[in-house]
């Protein structure tokens, strides 16, 4: 397909959102002619403000649901002027903690069940959670009600970083993906009777899914893939491909497409390297392990994935969205088939957390707004 295209864009690497722990910065950024913000081919608009948001998903009356790190679920009207808190839940927010994805069931108007992740404390440490709530009450003032955690990931351990707890449900409505980053501990992703560092899939109630392709390995039954690090994006394309976007570690952010049974490689193979400079072998010196469509040495620190599907912006009809935070950018990936190639990267000039698609067909994103900061919800549209 043909697109529109722009030079990359070349900003800060790898930051505290990427790095473990106590990590001095990573590498900087090359430049590569920045295109700026007024050569975006999007108009930006501002919606609304938040504090530290994280994930959103549109109702089908076009009103949001938007989380915020410390544990509030927030309905927001469709214009973003006026809101309610849907739900306050039981969060652990230290460091990269919080209250993370929320996505709408695949019979939601019908069930008006809500799935959220989010991270909190327990026996050994912290880990990530599934749970499942039901929207219930007059219009403009639902709440989240007989809110279930459906899944804890296995073990709990301690840090405060690398949960993942990005959630996608498969095109047939009956099961869903569920990420889980390998907490910085490295090995946990090669780890069969760890959850951690995997993709997972699972029953509609959170139960291994049947037929997963690893349970006859040894592998905890829900496991679909593993090798991966700390797994920001999650999501099907039309075609029913699922594509997965992970970090890095100093180098190395990936775009993967995802399938059953495969290794990613990670701590293996990285196209990056161990903080403390000490190196990881490429991906191509492991031909056995399944590498990457899509790379970035610097990095981008990618947050939310999107695949487009609209007909505001018909040139990037099936593309994929990622947020990048130390970059500050939105980058477009071009999808053909299961193959992809590096499209766009545009100046956002703050870190973006989320990318969704509107009921219109706009994209919205989210920034991050987790220093101390305001993040802004943005609606983009064709220029005028």
């Amino acid at each position: 397909m043909r697109h529109l295209t722009l030079s990359a864009l070349a900003l800060a690497a790898c930051t505290s959102a990427q790095q473990p722990a106590g990590q001095p910065p990573g590498q900087s950024r090359a430049g590569e002619h920045a295109p700026t913000a007024a050569a975006r081919p999007f108009a930006v608009s501002p919606v609304a403000d938040f504090d530290a948001p994280w994930a959103m998903t549109f109702l089908p009356d076009g009103r949001m649901l938007v989380t915020e790190k410390d544990g509030r679920l927030l309905l927001v009207s469709a214009d973003g002027a006026t809101r309610s808190t849907a739900a306050t839940l039981p969060v652990d927010s230290a460091g990269q903690g919080g209250l993370h994805d929320v996505v709408l069931a695949p019979d939601f108007a019908r069930s008006r069940r809500v799935y959220l992740s989010w991270s909190e404390a327990g026996a050994g440490g912290k880990g990530i959670v599934l749970a499942r709530g039901t929207l219930t009450g007059a219009a403009g003032a639902e709440r989240l009600e007989g809110v279930a955690v459906l899944f804890r990931a296995r073990p709990f351990v301690a840090g405060d970083g690398h949960y993942s707890g990005r959630i996608a449900f498969a095109p047939d409505g009956k099961h869903l993906f569920f990420t889980n980053g390998e907490r910085q501990k490295f090995t946990p992703a090669q780890d069969k009777a760890a959850t951690l560092g995997k993709v997972l899939r699972l029953t509609l109630d959170g139960k291994p899914a049947p037929g997963n392709p690893l349970a006859k390995q040894g592998f905890a039954p829900e496991v679909w893939s593993y090798g991966h690090r700390n797994l920001l994006g999650i999501a099907f394309d039309g075609a029913g491909n699922l594509w997965e976007q992970e970090m890095g570690p100093k180098g190395g952010d990936e775009l993967n497409l995802i399938l059953p049974g495969r290794n990613y490689g990670y701590p293996l193979v990285s196209d990056g390297d161990h903080y403390d400079g000490r190196d990881i072998p490429d991906h191509a010196t492991r031909p056995d392990l399944e590498k990457y469509k899509v790379n970035w040495t610097p990095v981008i620190s990618p947050g939310g994935l999107m695949i487009y599907s609209g007909n505001l912006f018909p040139a990037w009809k099936g593309d994929a969205f990622i947020g990048g935070l130390s970059s500050q950018a939105l980058v477009r990936v071009d999808l053909n088939g299961t193959t992809a190639r590096k499209g766009d990267q545009w100046p956002m000039g703050a870190r973006i957390r989320e990318v969704e698609q509107g009921p219109d067909g706009a994209i919205w994103v989210l920034e991050d707004g987790g220093r101390g900061s305001q993040g802004r919800l943005l609606r983009l549209t064709p220029p005028a």
